[in-house]
């Protein structure tokens, strides 16, 4: 990773620096800003903008990240993210979880993904703008095709039953529920849209009086939610929105359950690629993040031999060559020197805001960064590749701050790094405690 700084052209809003900041003070990935904190991910950006042309043609691109704890996983999925966004895609990310978003229950994955559907303009849940942006688009194309307003209706009717053809063969009930939801609408029963839309939306236990006026029964399964997914990208891309980008996070965790349900979450995987390569989803780019533990370990991928033939890539050359179109993306993860360079570009957006700009930049200048870094790696285990999310906490919240703040504050005469376990995270804490003892114990000064 590179360690250039943000240019001094660049124009940064005060939301965006102010969001940025603060996510990184509580120790979290910001939402959006991405971009200004992205180093060394050059070599990935134009392969990637070129998928996301593909889909946005109708095309469909799986794509599986893979990168130690700290390594930026959910950095990078955010920053492609915010590339999408930028062609107009929705967004959606996902946590995968035994107990809260079981892989093999595809169900409960489209419900996460309805849940969590962002766009530029709508943050989570867009679903309900999409779809009134949708059927807004119907009764568009009905007037520019010169429809009367009293036919307007059973115009939209037609055009609707065209556009959901293809679905309503897999997913009937998807169109139907649609129907049942733009005359919820027009006739302003409120309480059956909002109910339509939650069974659109894959939620179970909706009021059956509801699904029994529009003509939909049941809650969805694991096969509907194929359909249901179809449907969705119809609706989306007819409404301006060229294609989905949806990540599946943490998908390590299959790792730690139950070997059945392993089994079938591995299988369910398998099956998502095998649909995506088919050209059943035109407009999806699905991505999955994991540790090189789960593509190479007998617990995880190489448990099911379909599934890591087709995630199969070599990655026994330099990473310097790396290829950005194969299916496996290996993320660099951070050295001293990136991690001081990410540092230095997180010191220079501070100024930038700052009450204080000169005293940021003398009191934290690139020597104390670099420090600073090098004394978080040390507090975990001399790792400094898992250290990112610590570092940048401490550095924002204990330092920039106060400088910021105090006049007479000096970081190298007043602040001593400290870590405690309540502030780690598990992966963290495990890291501090093998070098150190306890991480109670780390005290170091800089």
């Amino acid at each position: 990773m590179s360690t250039d700084r943000l240019p001094a052209d660049t124009p940064v809003s005060a939301a965006r620096r102010r969001a940025v900041i603060d996510a990184l003070r509580r120790g979290a990935v910001p939402e959006s800003g991405l971009d200004l904190l992205a180093t060394g991910l050059d070599g990935f950006a134009a392969a990637l903008d070129d998928e996301l042309e593909s889909v946005a043609a109708g095309g469909s691109v799986f794509k599986a990240v893979r990168g130690e704890y700290g390594s930026g996983k959910t950095f990078f999925t955010r920053w492609l993210g915010e590339r999408a966004k930028r062609r107009n895609f929705a967004v959606a990310e996902i946590q995968i979880s035994e107990t809260e978003t079981p892989l093999h229950k595809l169900e409960t994955v489209y419900r996460r993904l309805t849940e969590r559907l962002c766009t530029a303009s709508f943050p989570p849940s867009a679903l309900r703008p999409v779809v009134d942006a949708w059927f807004y688009a119907l009764e568009e194309d009905a007037l520019s095709a010169g429809t009367a307003e009293d036919d307007l209706p059973a115009e939209v009717e037609k055009l609707l039953a065209a556009r959901l053809g293809e679905v309503s063969r897999h997913a009937p009930a998807f169109a139907t529920a649609l129907r049942g939801y733009r005359n919820a609408v027009l006739s302003g029963d409120e309480p059956t849209a909002a109910a339509l839309l939650a069974w659109l939306g894959g939620q179970p236990h909706v009021a059956a009086a509801a699904r029994r006026g529009a003509g939909v029964r049941g809650d969805l399964d694991h096969f509907g939610a194929f359909g249901f997914l179809q449907g969705l990208l119809t609706v989306l891309r007819d409404c301006g929105h060229p294609g989905l980008l949806v990540v599946l996070d943490e998908v390590e965790t299959l790792q730690r359950v139950r070997a059945d349900a392993r089994d079938k979450a591995l299988n369910a995987l398998r099956q998502l690629i095998d649909e995506v390569h088919s050209g059943r989803f035109p407009g999806l780019y699905l991505v999955i993040t994991g540790t090189p533990a789960f593509y190479e370990g007998q617990q995880g991928v190489q448990r099911l031999a379909p599934l890591a033939q087709r995630l199969a890539t070599d990655f026994t050359t330099d990473p310097r060559f790396d290829n950005p179109r194969a299916v496996q993306l290996r993320l660099p993860g951070f050295t001293l020197e990136s991690l001081t360079g990410l540092g230095v570009r997180i010191r220079d957006l501070y100024a930038a805001g700052a009450q204080a700009p000169e005293r940021v930049n003398a009191l934290a200048d690139d020597a104390y960064v670099g420090d600073l870094a090098q004394a978080v790696g040390g507090a975990l285990g001399g790792r400094v590749g898992v250290a990112p999310r610590l570092f940048l906490k401490k550095f924002v919240g204990d330092v920039l701050d106060r400088i910021d703040q105090f006049e007479d504050f000096d970081p190298r005469r007043h602040y001593r790094l400290t870590v405690g376990s309540s502030e780690l995270t598990d992966t963290e804490r495990n890291f501090a405690s093998s070098e150190q003892g306890s991480a109670d114990d780390v005290d170091l000064e800089l």
